[in-house]
């Protein structure tokens, strides 16, 4: 029997049909598992608001330096017998801030200081725990997505560094004449914390769209707007650290008046203290005026950011930027109120969250400037 003609595009040597490649494989490569890892970045970020909160607690009910040895991995078992809380209250009794300021504490009255630092540490132990533990389980089943490893990795790099600051911070508190930690170390502490904190939120919102989406949207993104949401986020960065350096002093109860310092404009005698470097960071009159004056200039930037943003053609970057301007006014009005009440603990707590919320709203708007929604035409300005 004769064979069948030969197909002219057939391979020399070939007798069977090859199968097809499968399709997609290298797309849900690229893509990974955008939202498990979203979803794991958002515990990150429920729990960095949470220890900045109760970092704000420790500073305000001076619980910071209840705790004098830094042990990781032993610290997280708190004392359970009266053995092991008078072991911690004996090397608590040697630090200067009980001998120069808390002498004759009662047991029951370093437990409360105690249980707060002991809370701010555990929670940093728990968010350095969930990272290692996510990005490791992502690691190993290869569901990160292309060229997120590194950044990623990032977030595990800065709660490491910030771990390190911290301990720094309270070394600062515990040399000789210390009754509290120095206040560049706090405002260098807290920084690190929104560092962190503004990464994870960045990441969060790159996750929510897909790769295909951001790379579309960055194509009609506002550059002159995006570029001045990076200047406000700088400013407000500047005030947080600012607003670090009057907790770390109490400045804030130094001038309960408004909009005057006393009986005037500037605070009297801003320059006593020798060097004249240390005023800065240490006179409680002139650290409370930089951090005033930081404010009014947050929110005249603010505005200009705000008119400039009603020229957007996107109703969500327009409403974005609007939600910024009235929450850097209503952070301001709360720390005026703050001032004239000399800074109870209720008011200094949630003025300090506040800049939370703040920070994210700025985040947020710069983010929609870069990578703009999409909206039907009738949402459109003209």
């Amino acid at each position: 029997m004769a064979k069948p003609p030969r197909n002219i595009f057939e391979e020399v040597g070939t007798t069977q049909k090859q199968a097809a490649a499968p399709t997609g494989a290298i797309a849900r490569a690229a893509t990974g598992a955008r939202g498990a890892i979203r979803v794991w970045l958002m515990a990150i970020f429920a729990m960095v608001v949470l220890i900045i909160a109760v970092g704000g607690m420790t500073r305000l009910t001076d619980s910071g330096l209840s705790i004098t040895e830094w042990a990781p991995i032993q610290g997280a078992i708190p004392p359970l017998t009266d053995e092991a809380w008078r072991v911690e209250f004996e090397a608590y009794r040697v630090s200067p801030e009980y001998q120069l300021q808390n002498a004759g504490m009662t047991m029951e009255e370093f437990k409360y200081i105690f249980w707060w630092e002991w809370a701010h540490r555990q929670i940093a132990r728990t968010i350095g725990l969930v990272w290692a533990v996510g990005f490791a389980f992502f690691w190993a089943t290869g569901r990160i997505p292309n060229g997120w490893r590194g950044r990623l990795f990032l977030i595990g790099v800065l709660i490491g560094v910030q771990g390190g600051v911290g301990w720094l911070m309270v070394h600062s508190g515990l040399q000789e004449g210390q009754t509290d930690v120095k206040s560049y170390w706090l405002a260098a502490h807290l920084g690190m914390a929104f560092v962190t904190f503004a990464v994870v939120t960045w990441y969060i919102l790159l996750l929510g769209r897909s790769e295909g989406d951001l790379l579309h949207a960055r194509r009609a993104n506002d550059a002159k707007l995006f570029g001045m949401g990076t200047g406000l986020m700088h400013l407000a960065f500047i005030q947080i650290l600012l607003g670090a350096l009057v907790a770390g002093i109490d400045a804030g109860r130094a001038f309960p008046t408004w909009p005057l310092m006393g009986d005037g404009f500037f605070p009297p005698d801003p320059f006593q203290i020798t060097p004249i470097w240390r005023n800065f960071f240490e006179d409680a009159g002139l650290v409370q005026f930089i951090h005033r004056m930081a404010g009014y200039a947050l929110l005249i930037f603010a505005v200009v950011v705000w008119r400039r943003s009603r020229k957007s053609a996107r109703a969500a970057t327009r409403f974005a930027f609007a939600a910024v301007l009235s929450g850097i006014f209503l952070q301001m009005v709360l720390g005026i109120f703050t001032a004239l009440y000399s800074a109870p603990v209720n008011l200094a707590i949630v003025h300090q969250f506040g800049a939370v919320v703040v920070w994210v709203l700025i985040l947020r708007a710069r983010y929609l400037a870069r990578y703009p929604l999409e909206q039907s035409v009738r949402g459109a300005t003209a």
